[in-house]
């Protein structure tokens, strides 16, 4: 990170002293497409509470020329150092504040990212904010609750086009002069800047008129679907407006497609920026579409809770992105005419697993984490700030009931409208709407870390009449290293029944017991007297959040019949415990396989196929016994190969198992099967090998040896693109010779020139589970360099490599004894200490489940 690590006391002490008013930001952007630095001019406006205070105003900046205090000089060289420029004990009631800069463009998706297209060599800018680099665009306060209106006036080159928060103005001159904003945040103020294409239209209801647009570059025009994400845009219009009884509150809605964005999208107000790897290239799944489409509501819940309502310090993060977590999912599963109906079995599927991975790390931390600083918000964007706590917030809705849920919602917006809360705020509203106590529910769940595990401990005669039926709930130790206690939880869950149908052969639900659990004994006596079914599904419907295991009986029919369910929320429940206690070491690795192959060809949601396609592969890679992991690997590849051959042509299936295929093929058949289908000599029917899935086959055949340069280039030449350029470092980091490891570990860590797509590609390509002699030399490489690396790169860029070139691969204690010294030696501060004490995490489960697997292979 740049610049001085704001404290949460300094933002306190800061948040007290002002009241900001107002910004005016002059960017002159006219020399981007030469790159370098811009022309920032900063004129803020804010009051003091205490006449005669120091305060400071943030900036990272190359050069600052000019800083005027209430039309008094000061000497930059004296006041600015850093990223700070000190405001001296001149500070009166009102303030006019004026700061001259030279900023400079960055390739690391931070602060003013600045691309450029090598179909059309045109350069495009977009800015991404949060957490703290609107600072290395102009000078600002920049912190959460020092919210006030922005003004942009933007030069551009011509022929471009400017989008910002407020409505698009016409340009004279070449110069974009916006209206000012409402009250916002600094980190969700936003520009995108350059030759961009774009599509618009209108969202109409009940007279209310709010203009839409849709951009993303002209290399890609071709491939923008518009029509769908307006649809999609305008269900969650609908359904968020009736849920939250409060209009949109900005004047329009742009959703602007950008290169090399590091995360999945930014809710900037009125903005909002997304990766353009979402607009689709290729033929992609369905899943695919449901994942953009989840991105899109996601950040358009933002505008609300997160942009309208706004966390008072980082602390509140969780809040922020929870709901708009749990707000997608709740509007693709509820909004008339979603395509997604099925939502929740998404979330169980791959929020669910992405939160209970992160709370077993020895990072695990409660969901109201304890932000003291910059540093300590940057690393936590985690599954337990998004996904646990979108879990939690499903389970207190069912606490509470959702009507009384959304009536507390609509209080909260009413009563803090563009302005900072903190969680007492919306707790508070929803005891008055829902009347239930919800202290000791906080406590409990936002305060303490760790999971739960449920299981079902049942009696029965010997006729099969349930006799006893008791919920267990554990709260496991927590990981070596992690703070807090274990904690039992009150639960609302769900037990469901299931039966198999005679005439289907389906597994339906056969009767839903809806109760509270709590405390380490739960007993159901509802259930008594009545024939044990032949599933007993805790936690049905998936309200709470815990891990659940099934019974004895259950688990063996499961395993016969785990693709009979009729629905895919419970088998997408079965199958997140199969994985779990693969993970835990409870289940083998080839008995995990057994599993799947006897159930993935009846599982119709396609993303849980795609997942189990992922997870099978991390299992035979990482969790396996080593001496059984060839065997596993031919057993999955050719299944992988029989699935390709057998599904339905054209179909979603088709290509999900040509890419399982393309991941692993190892034999010599099974390559020139890659070759052939690449070179057309050979089809499977059906079977569009498209750009996308060319690439795919490209860089397997690359990563065991048959593709070299020639081939590569030869293949980038066709896809002369960005994301043909990205899947070429790919490839060429994936070869399995010494000196193209050589060549890509220098290209990312002795160099600092990639772009933030290009290196996160080249790592992409440099790390291969079956390369782990060839890798092997550059553990030791990587804890030489790695501390250095991270206080002198970008954080974005450092946390790249302090997680990708970890050695995951080497399972092996040496790995952990090589981590653990190099923690007590090298005094990484806390963000980077985390960062790789979550990787040795992953190296210390694989080698429990290795050990556990081997003991499994000899009983």
């Amino acid at each position: 990170m740049p610049g001085t690590n704001l404290t949460r006391e300094e933002a306190q002490q800061r948040a007290k002293l002002l009241t900001v008013d107002s910004y005016e930001i002059d960017l002159d952007l006219s020399g981007a497409q030469e790159g370098g630095t811009y022309r920032s001019v900063t004129t803020v406006r804010f009051d003091v509470a205490e006449n005669g205070a120091q305060s400071f105003i943030d900036l990272v900046a190359p050069a600052v020329h000019e800083v005027t205090l209430n039309g008094d000089g000061l000497d930059p060289a004296e006041v600015f150092a850093d990223s700070r420029i000190a405001l001296p004990g001149l500070l009166e009631g009102r303030n006019v504040l004026r700061v001259v800069a030279d900023c400079a463009y960055t390739n690391t998706g931070e602060g003013l990212h600045r691309f450029v297209d090598p179909v059309d060599e045109q350069a495009y800018l977009y800015t991404q904010f949060e957490v703290p680099d609107a600072r290395r665009v102009f000078a600002l306060f920049e912190q959460p609750d020092l919210k006030a209106t922005f003004r942009f006036t933007v030069r551009a080159p011509e022929g471009w086009t400017v989008v910002s928060n407020s409505p698009t103005p016409e340009p004279q001159d070449n110069v974009w002069a916006f209206e000012p904003t409402p009250r916002i945040s600094t980190y969700v103020t936003a520009l995108v800047v350059g030759p961009y294409h774009s599509v618009h239209s209108v969202y109409e209801k009940d007279g209310q008129s709010v203009p839409l647009g849709i951009y993303c570059r002209p290399s890609l025009a071709e491939y923008l679907d518009a029509d769908a994400i307006f649809e999609v845009t305008r269900q969650g219009f609908d359904w968020f407006q009736e849920k939250f009884d409060y209009a949109y509150p900005f004047k329009k809605y742009d959703q602007l497609f950008v290169p090399e964005f590091n995360a999945g999208a930014m809710e900037n107000a009125g903005a909002v920026t997304i990766r353009d790897q979402y607009v689709f290239r290729s033929k992609v799944t369905d899943a695919a579409y449901e994942v953009r489409a989840a991105t899109i509501l996601h950040e358009l819940a933002h505008m609300w809770f997160g942009d309208l309502v706004t966390m008072e310090w980082w602390n509140d993060l969780w809040l922020n992105e929870s709901f708009a977590t749990y707000a997608e999912a709740a509007c693709q599963a509820d909004a008339p005419g979603s395509k997604w109906p099925h939502s929740w079995t998404t979330f169980a599927n791959q929020m669910k697993t992405w939160a209970y991975r992160q709370d077993q790390l020895p990072s695990t931390h409660p969901i109201m984490a304890d932000i003291s600083d910059l540093d300590d918000v940057l690393v936590n964007f985690d599954g337990i700030t998004y996904a646990k706590g979108a879990s939690v917030l499903k389970q207190l809705v069912a606490y509470v009931g959702e009507d009384a849920f959304f009536r507390g919602v609509q209080a909260y917006f009413k009563r803090h409208a563009f302005g900072n809360t903190r969680l007492s705020d919306l707790l508070g509203a929803l005891e008055e709407t829902s009347g239930r106590d919800l202290k000791n529910w906080s406590g409990k769940w936002l305060e303490t870390a760790g999971i739960n595990v449920l299981r079902p401990e049942i009696g029965t005669d010997a006729d099969g009449v349930i006799t006893s039926f008791t919920i267990l709930q554990e709260a496991p130790a927590l990981p070596a290293g992690a703070k807090g206690e274990p904690t039992l939880r009150p639960h609302r869950i769900a037990v469901g029944l299931y039966v198999r149908d005679a005439a289907s052969g389906k597994l339906v639900r056969e009767d839903r017991l809806e109760l509270d659990v709590d405390g380490e004994r739960t007993a159901v006596p509802q259930l008594h007297g009545r024939r044990r079914p032949d599933v007993v599904l805790l936690n049905d419907d998936d309200l709470s959040y815990a891990k659940v295991r099934l019974d004895e009986a259950s688990l063996a029919f499961v395993t016969e019949h785990l693709g009979d369910f009729d629905a895919s929320l419970p088998r997408a429940l079965c199958w997140a415990s199969a994985w779990d206690m693969t993970r835990d070491g409870e289940l083998a690795t080839r008995d995990y396989l057994s599993l799947v192959l006897s159930g993935i060809g009846r599982e119709s949601d396609i993303g849980v196929v795609q997942s189990l396609h992922r997870q099978v592969k991390l299992a035979i890679d990482l969790y396996a016994d080593p001496s059984a992991r060839e065997t596993l690997l031919t057993r999955w590849t050719d299944a992988t190969l029989a699935h390709l051959r057998s599904a339905e042509p054209g179909g979603d299936h088709q290509l999900a198992w040509a890419r399982a295929f393309a991941a692993t093929a190892r034999t010599p058949e099974q390559l020139d099967l890659l070759e052939a289908l690449l070179d057309g000599s050979q089809t499977v029917e059906g079977l569009a090998v498209d750009t996308e899935l060319r690439w795919a086959f490209v860089q397997r055949l690359a990563a065991v040896g048959r593709y070299d340069e020639a081939e590569i280039a030869t293949e980038y030449e066709r896809d002369r693109t960005a994301a043909g350029e990205r899947h070429a470092a790919t490839a060429r980091a994936a070869r399995p010779t010494e000196q193209a490891k050589a060549e890509a570990w220098a290209s990312v860590v002795e160099s600092d020139k990639l772009p933030n797509a290009l290196q996160e590609a080249v790592i992409a390509g440099f790390v291969q589970t079956d390369q782990r002699e060839l890798l092997a030399p550059y553990t030791d490489k990587y804890f030489e360099v790695l501390k250095d690396i991270w206080e002198s790169r970008s954080h974005e860029m450092a946390q790249q490599i302090a997680i990708g070139l970890y050695p995951s691969v080497q399972v092996t204690q040496d790995t952990l004894t090589r981590t653990d010294t190099w923690l007590a030696s090298a005094g990484p501060n806390a963000a980077l200490r985390r960062l790789v004490s979550e990787a040795r995490s992953g190296v210390e489960r694989a080698l429990r489940a290795q050990a556990a697997d081997a003991a499994h292979a000899g009983r």
